[in-house]
């Protein structure tokens, strides 16, 4: 049997050092809920460049890991949606940022395939349109299915409602999204928590992301969208 670990905690600051210019990042969160602002922030302050960002949306301007695309922290952005913040919309018609846009459910599977260890997802979103283009196409039983390939990256940024000093997480309502999916797939896991219980104090049945996924634990800041999660 593996031997538990009880995870470092740290503050944010010390946390995103573990991120180093041309990091590929994912990040969670669904327009405002689940983004870990705290580490966010962090992260902003640092002014870390040169980041792949791998999130479900580039949220707003001034709102999360929006600030690193208008803050011209990130060189390409891997996501479903971005029309809520012009400042990847001007970056991207100037040249200046790199976009990939990919179909939300295939993003998320995507994903899972790379925390899984799976070789990609087959998939029929997208087959005929221009979203195919440079894709393999693949024919099963007379229908035509786009592979998809495994997404990972070096660093998840994820939130979390509550964890044990081993890591194990629970999550909020909505708050889950995309999370999950992301702690298993990047090398390193650092999850921004309300609180840190002891061993035992969580019921095994609340836990999502089991703690063997996470290295390192932040608690939540006081900043202003930290508040509303």
């Amino acid at each position: 049997m593996p031997t538990k670990v009880i995870k470092p905690v740290m503050s944010a600051e010390e946390a995103v050092k573990h991120i180093k210019p041309g990091s590929s990042v994912m990040i969670g969160g669904f327009n405002y809920g689940g983004i870990p602002y705290t580490l966010v922030e962090a992260l902003v302050e640092a002014g870390t460049s040169d980041l792949t960002l791998i999130a479900n949306d580039t949220a707003y301007d001034d709102v999360g890991h929006g600030k690193l695309v208008s803050r011209g922290q990130v060189k390409k952005v891997i996501a479903s949606h971005v029309g809520l913040n012009k400042s990847t919309q001007r970056l991207f018609n100037e040249g200046k940022l790199e976009l990939e846009l990919v179909p939300q459910g295939s993003f998320v599977e995507r994903i899972r395939a790379g925390g899984f260890g799976l070789g990609g997802v087959l998939t029929p979103t997208g087959v005929g349109t221009v979203y195919e283009e440079g894709k393999q196409v693949i024919e099963i039983e007379g229908r035509r299915y786009i592979l998809e390939l495994p997404l990972k990256a070096d660093v998840a940024l994820i939130r979390g409602y509550r964890a044990d000093r081993y890591g194990n997480l629970v999550y909020f309502g909505t708050n889950r999204n995309f999370n999950p999916a992301m702690a298993a797939a990047a090398d390193l896991v650092i999850a921004e928590v309300d609180a840190i219980l002891e061993v035992g104090e969580l019921d095994p049945n609340d836990v999502v992301t089991p703690g063997i996924l996470v290295d390192i634990l932040v608690l939540k800041g006081d900043s202003y969208y930290a508040s509303r999660t």
